[in-house]
Order: C-alpha cells, then sequence, then structure tokens
C-alpha cells in the first residue's frame, strides 16, 4: 500500500454488543461499528464491527481493545484447571480468607468459592523473613517433583505465592523458572510479577484469578493477533487496561487480570474527555449497556481509582489487588430479564438475556421480556427505527409476552407491568451510583450525571430523578462511548511498594528514591512499547492511615511535596481526604506511609472536539421525524415528538417530554426536563423536579 496508515481503531465488546470506533489522524474523520456480540467467536464479531464501517485493517496503524472475556471468565467459572503453591503451613489461606462479614445483618451472605480446590493447592518448603532475608532456603528438588505430579494432574495454569515476596521475589522467581522447564504448556504466574504489597490473601487471590483466566485470555488475543495478520494490519495492538490507559499485547497476556474492566474503564476516559472540554470538573460516569450498569467517577478532572477491588460482587467476592478504575457494577442492562418469582414478586436481572436469543423486541427467539421490550412496550423505541432501521423490532411479540409472563400473574395491564419493570431497573442501577458516590463521601445531587452505553440516555432521567441528580449530559455517539473514550486512551503503567514509614519519621532520600525506582521502570516500558508518545507525565500517591488504623486510604500527592520535602503538606493532604472518605479527621494524630505508588503516562495524540453548528433556539422542522404515544407515569400516554439528533444544533432547547433518536441510542426527555445542545453536541439536560 502506498499511503501511510492512519487509523486509530478502538474495538470494546460487551455482554450483548461489540462497538467500534474509529480516528482518522489524517483527515480528523470519526468513523462507528456496531454488531451482535458473538460469544462462541468474538472475533467473528469485531470483523463485523469493522465492516459496518466499511474499514480496512490496512489503513490502521493502531488497534486499541477492551473485551470483558477476562471478568466473564471469573464471574462464570469457566476458567483453566488451576493449581496453587504456596508456602509451607500457609496451604489454606486462600479459602480462610479475611473472615470479615462485608453486611453484618445479610442473612443470605456466603463466603467466596476459591478459584481452586483444596485438592490442587500445595506447600513448597521455604519461608523469607518480613524485611526479606531467607529463614528457610527453598527445597528446589521438591518443587520440581511436585512440578512433574501437576503435569500428571493435566494442570493448565499455576499460580506461585510465597510469603513476604513482595520484599524479595528470588524463591517464587525461581519456582516459576522450574515450573516453566518441567510445565512447558501451562501458564504460569507469580504473585510479584502483578503485586508489590502487602497482604497475602489478597495477592493470592490475585496471582489465582490470574492464571485461572489466562489460558482462555491469552489464547483469545493470540487468536485475535492472527486475524489482525491475516487481513494485513501492521501497526500495533494494544489493550486497555481496568485504569483506563493502554499496555502492549503481549504484556496482556502475561498479566491478563489487568484487562478485567477494560470496557467500563474506558467510558470512565471518555467522560473525562468530555469533561476537560468543557471545563468541568467533577462527574459521575454512568455506563448501561445490554448487561449491565456501571458507574465511575471523575473529581477535580480526575477519574477516582482504586488500588483493590471486590469481583463477583459482596456475597461471593474475590479481592484483586491490582491499581483500577474505582467502577461499581449492578447486573442491570438493556437485555436483564424481568421474571414474576415466588409471592408474586416481578424482579429484574440478574440474568440477561444477552445478544443470544436477546430480548423478545429482536425476534431471535428469546421469549422472556427484558428490559429492553419494556421499553418498546411503553413507546420509548421504535420498532421500525432501531440502530437506524438495521434490527427490526417486535411490539406484537413483545405485548404478547409482556402480558402472559409479567402482566397476567400480577393481574396488571401490559403498560403497567412494562412501567414496573422500567421502576425496579432505575432503583437497581441507582445503587450503582450511590455506591461511588454517597458510600465514599461524595454528594451525588452536586455532580453532573454523564450517560452512555446503548441502554444508558433511555434511563438518564428516571436515574437522576431517583438519587437527586439535577444535571445529566448526553455525549456524542453515546453507544459507542466505551469504545470512543479508547481514542482517549493513554499508554500506563502503575507500580506500588509497600514501606511501612511513620511520617514523622520519614526519610525524604528514601522515599524519593524507592519512587525515582518505580518511575525509572516506567519509562524503561514505555520505550520498549514502541510507540511514539507525544510526552511522559510522572504522578505520585501513597497509601496512608493514622497509627493504629487497619486499612489506608490512597492519597495523590504533587511533586511539589517532595521537591520541598513538605511532610505538613502531605499529612494535610491525607486528613483532607480521610474528612471527605469517612466525614472524620484527626490532624493531630500521627501518620504512617503504608505504599508508594507511581503512574507513568505516555501520552497520546487525542481525537479534536467534535462540534456542531449554531443554531436558533427552537429546532428546525425537519429535526421532528414524527410525534407518537409515548408512555410516562407523571402524565399517561402523550403525544411525544421524536427528534433526529443528527438534526439538532448548537442552541437548540427542548422541552419534555421528547425523544431525541440516533443511530444506537435514544434519549428520554422526561414531562418536566429541559433539554439544550451545547456547541460540542452534548445533550445538557436540566432535570425538572416533578420526582413521581
Amino acid at each position: 500500500m502506498s499511503h501511510k496508515p492512519q487509523l486509530r481503531i478502538a474495538v470494546d465488546i460487551g455482554g450483548t454488543f461489540t462497538d467500534m470506533a474509529a480516528f482518522d489522524e489524517a483527515s480528523g474523520r470519526l468513523l462507528f461499528g456496531k454488531a451482535l456480540s458473538t460469544h462462541g467467536e468474538l472475533v467473528k464479531g469485531i470483523q463485523a464491527t469493522i465492516d459496518s464501517a466499511k474499514i480496512d485493517w490496512r489503513d490502521g496503524h493502531l488497534f486499541l481493545h477492551g473485551s470483558t472475556i477476562a471478568i466473564n471468565t471469573l464471574l462464570e467459572r469457566n476458567g483453566a484447571k488451576t493449581a496453587l503453591l504456596i508456602t509451607e503451613g500457609f496451604r489454606d489461606i486462600y479459602e480462610i480468607g479475611r473472615v470479615n462479614r462485608p453486611d453484618a445483618y445479610n442473612l443470605f451472605f456466603n463466603k467466596h468459592q476459591p478459584l481452586v480446590k483444596r485438592s490442587l493447592r500445595f506447600e513448597v518448603a521455604e519461608r523469607l523473613r518480613a524485611d526479606g532475608s531467607t529463614h528457610k532456603p527453598l527445597d528446589e528438588a521438591a518443587v520440581r517433583e511436585l512440578a512433574r505430579d501437576l503435569k500428571g494432574e493435566g494442570v493448565e495454569a499455576v499460580a506461585v505465592l510465597l510469603l513476604h515476596s513482595y520484599r524479595n521475589p528470588s524463591h517464587e522467581q525461581r519456582v516459576k523458572q522450574i515450573l516453566q522447564e518441567e510445565l512447558p504448556g501451562a501458564f504460569v504466574c507469580a504473585s510479584h510479577e502483578l503485586s508489590q504489597e502487602y497482604r497475602e490473601f489478597e495477592r493470592v487471590s490475585t496471582a489465582v484469578a490470574n492464571a485461572y483466566v489466562g489460558p482462555r485470555v491469552s489464547e483469545y488475543l493470540g487468536q485475535l493477533e492472527d486475524h489482525l495478520g491475516q487481513q494485513g494490519f501492521e501497526g500495533d495492538f494494544y489493550i486497555v487496561q481496568s485504569t483506563g490507559g493502554l499496555f502492549p499485547v503481549e504484556h496482556a497476556k502475561v498479566g491478563c487480570v489487568r484487562m478485567l474492566e477494560s470496557g467500563p474503564a474506558a467510558g470512565v476516559i471518555g467522560a473525562q474527555a468530555i469533561c476537560a472540554q468543557l471545563g468541568m470538573g467533577d462527574a459521575i460516569a454512568f455506563d448501561m449497556g445490554g448487561t449491565t450498569a456501571k458507574a465511575g467517577v471523575i473529581s477535580e478532572g480526575r477519574p477516582l481509582t482504586t488500588g483493590s477491588a471486590l469481583i463477583g460482587g459482596y456475597e461471593r467476592a474475590l479481592p484483586i489487588q491490582i491499581p483500577m478504575m474505582d467502577i461499581h457494577e449492578v447486573g442491570t442492562g438493556g437485555g436483564s430479564i424481568a421474571r414474576v418469582e415466588t409471592g408474586n414478586a416481578l424482579r429484574v436481572g440478574p440474568q440477561s438475556a444477552g445478544s443470544i436469543p436477546g430480548p423478545v423486541a429482536y425476534g431471535r427467539g428469546g421469549t422472556e421480556p427484558t428490559v429492553t421490550d419494556a421499553n418498546l412496550v411503553l413507546g420509548r423505541l421504535d420498532a421500525d427505527n432501531f440502530l437506524g432501521g438495521e434490527l427490526k423490532l417486535d411490539l406484537a411479540a413483545c405485548q404478547r409476552q409482556m402480558q402472559e409472563r409479567i402482566a397476567g400473574p400480577l393481574g396488571l395491564d401490559a403498560t403497567q407491568a412494562a412501567d414496573g419493570i422500567l421502576q425496579i431497573a432505575v432503583t437497581q442501577m441507582s445503587h450503582a451510583v450511590k455506591a461511588v458516590t454517597t458510600e465514599r463521601g461524595l454528594d451525588a445531587g452536586s455532580f453532573t450525571m454523564v450517560v452512555y452505553g446503548g441502554a444508558g440516555p433511555l434511563h438518564a432521567s428516571a436515574i437522576a430523578r431517583e438519587i437527586g441528580i439535577r444535571k445529566v449530559l448526553i455525549p456524542y455517539a453515546p453507544g459507542y462511548f466505551s469504545a470512543y473514550g479508547m481514542l482517549f486512551s493513554d499508554l500506563r503503567y502503575d507500580y506500588v511498594r509497600s514501606v511501612f514509614r511513620k511520617l514523622n519519621d520519614l526519610s525524604f532520600d528514601e522515599i524519593e528514591a524507592a519512587y525515582q525506582k518505580m518511575e525509572e521502570e516506567g519509562r524503561a516500558a514505555l520505550a520498549q512499547s514502541g510507540v511514539q508518545a507525544d510526552g511522559v507525565v510522572i504522578e505520585r500517591a501513597a497509601d496512608m492511615r493514622y497509627v493504629g488504623q487497619e486499612h489506608a486510604v490512597t492519597v495523590d500527592l504533587p511533586l511539589a511535596f517532595f521537591e520541598g520535602k513538605d511532610r505538613a503538606a502531605i499529612k494535610k493532604q491525607f486528613d483532607e481526604l480521610h474528612q471527605v472518605r469517612y466525614g472524620t479527621s484527626a490532624p493531630q494524630e500521627p501518620a504512617d506511609l503504608v505504599s508508594l505508588r507511581v503512574t507513568v503516562l505516555g501520552t497520546m495524540k487525542k481525537p479534536p472536539k467534535h462540534s456542531v453548528a449554531q443554531g436558533a433556539a427552537a429546532p428546525e422542522a425537519s429535526a421532528v421525524r414524527a410525534v407518537k404515544p409515548v408512555y410516562f407515569r407523571a402524565t399517561g400516554w402523550a403525544d411525544t415528538p421524536v427528534y433526529l439528533r443528527d438534526r439538532l444544533l448548537a442552541g437548540n432547547q427542548i422541552t419534555g417530554p421528547a425523544l431525541i433518536e440516533e443511530h444506537a441510542s435514544t434519549t428520554v426527555i422526561q414531562p418536566g426536563d429541559a433539554l439544550r445542545v451545547d456547541e460540542l453536541g452534548n445533550l445538557q439536560i436540566e432535570i425538572g423536579s416533578d420526582r413521581t
């Protein structure tokens, strides 16, 4: 090919749809594609999105990818046959866990189920002290013999956790080496490669999760690489991490657990970009797709991250100790199935119709009503204009199944049943928003909620009303937004070291040396990546707690604090964050530094701002596609104008009720709401005071 490839292509695989966004760096054009996810053959769904946008892989120089394959493998428990090698005497710490009961009054609470059964957990004769010195040397012959036994068991993956390896990884490194010699085809993961922090239960859980998903994820990434090669793609292939940053596919094949929340994290990065464009400091990023709804927070222009998370919900959660976006997820999406259960209780989700068979409306064999079907029954979706008319919806089948399965048993009509389904779904989704705001000490009502995902704009106004949020923003191309957000991601490497120092006894020279060592590792990793970054940004943070506390909070620390050796500024920053998070602080109490954190970013060229032409306050007549009856609880059935989003101009104002249709999404403007189109084409909605 004679011309230089200029396309940056991003693909996000969700539970129901696969989305593609591409940025032509030569012309500044944005291209989008969408297809139903093909769960047996994910690569097929990716190719379908490329075909729908009429893109040639040979024109691409960078491919960015986020996928739910890692998290789904964990949640569905269909990963590899995994063994665990652990320090002598500690065989059961993975099962014992923390023995804490996260929800004291939950009668249905169950302990987590380990990913490795007890018969495949083995003890290794060795022991390091807490300072990393050797207490008992590693018995290499015993490890070699054990590796041969594992081969006979047909083990596909092995996780290694040896005590205090975050201080001294030499024993773990040697065990991994022996395992690779004796089990050449197995996926082997040592805990120090993923986490350099203390807390052995969280580290073993992280290493096991990585080994458990490793074979499946690395095989999938290998297949995708082969497909790209066959299609003539010669550019770089990067995976989106749970932090929203990018890392090379070779790293992703080894640290698979780092891509657990890759799609949701990319959405938050996209929301951060919108905030930056509008000069908006604080926002809630809310994503509702076909299977789940997710929420994250941007505070003072930066996404909130966490050093660990519970994957799989409180009840059966396994901790993962790696940096990731602080995102809360609930099992409610457009495809969430509604059922009448014992005692005539209506339940929505967490089971999803996914893409196969999909909602009843899709006409692909689905028989159980879903949230999408409820929206169709209430007139909020259009049977002939879904996905621009590419997917015709079956309204009659929806009404029939709604009546038979939900309305009839509950003694309601189909409209009331559909409205009830949406009410329950909205309440469940509001919990995701509260989990990242109210439970973090933040006032949700003072934030603007940036809503995206194919199903998000349908429910944005109702969720905002539920929580008391007054401002909602629907960005450009919300149905492709997680893929679009990837185009704003930077190369990113995160490093953590546990240090345990009292702040008052702190040697700044020692801490500076530790930070600089991590920063050098990050710069070296960026150099190895081969991608030409526009610049390098380094961010420092520390996990801090009051002396005598058990748990720490992560505090962002400007470089100026270290240049000025300003102990008081570090303490003040911690006190202020503790006050926000817990409603209390103790400025007079001494503090501990528990772990040091460094983020090294290789900044990438960003797509330009999307803008729309200026118009009058009243939308042009050609923007109205139709007027049709739509059901709202405040008014009942009401004649509602349907606007075409691509015909709306900056400055246009619309009062509810109204629907705004675009190719992959529909925005509902409820009675009492007021919409204004800004100069970037975002829909800014002032939520009315009607809270019925």
